[in-house]
């Protein structure tokens, strides 16, 4: 007997409703939480790498809004937040890393690639124009058997 999809329904809901994480809640401050979002969309999740602090839901992430609210509260302007976290995790927390000697490979390494692609289809397209012909040219001897031989009725 099959089990009506009620039933699992019944059963799923309260379970997956268990297994939902909360919200964490907003800080007392509106204009804080403003200040921590505008920040946030400068700053890389260590864990995602691909999504910005404000926008990820990773523990790690929380955890760090927390570290800037309270750096906040301390009353550290963005710039210095941003330094701390600088100092404390690297260039590689900032979506918008310094141009400087431990960086430079971020900011010219599109580039490099891009140049060392270019160069590798350059010097195929140069031997591919180069290449020999699959068939050689037959010689005048093989031509005139081969007329003879297209002249000659069936």
């Amino acid at each position: 007997m099959k089990m009506p999809y009620f039933l699992l329904l019944l059963v799923g809901l309260p379970l997956g409703a268990a297994i939902a994480e909360v919200a964490t809640p907003l800080a007392a401050d509106p204009v804080m939480e403003e200040r921590l979002k505008a920040l946030g969309q400068d700053l890389r999740c260590l864990v995602c790498q691909n999504q910005s602090l404000a926008d990820s839901n990773a523990p790690l992430a929380e955890d760090l809004r927390q570290v800037i609210r309270e750096q906040f509260r301390l009353g550290k302007n963005d710039d210095q937040v941003r330094g701390f976290l600088v100092e404390r995790y690297g260039d590689f927390v900032l979506y918008k890393p310094p141009l400087k000697g431990s960086t430079l490979p971020l900011w010219l390494g599109p580039f490099a690639l891009l140049a060392l692609g270019l160069g590798v289809l350059v010097v195929l397209l140069r031997k591919r124009g180069h290449k020999q012909p699959l068939a050689p040219t037959p010689d005048a001897k093989a031509q005139e058997r081969a007329r003879k031989l297209l002249d000659q009725d069936p």
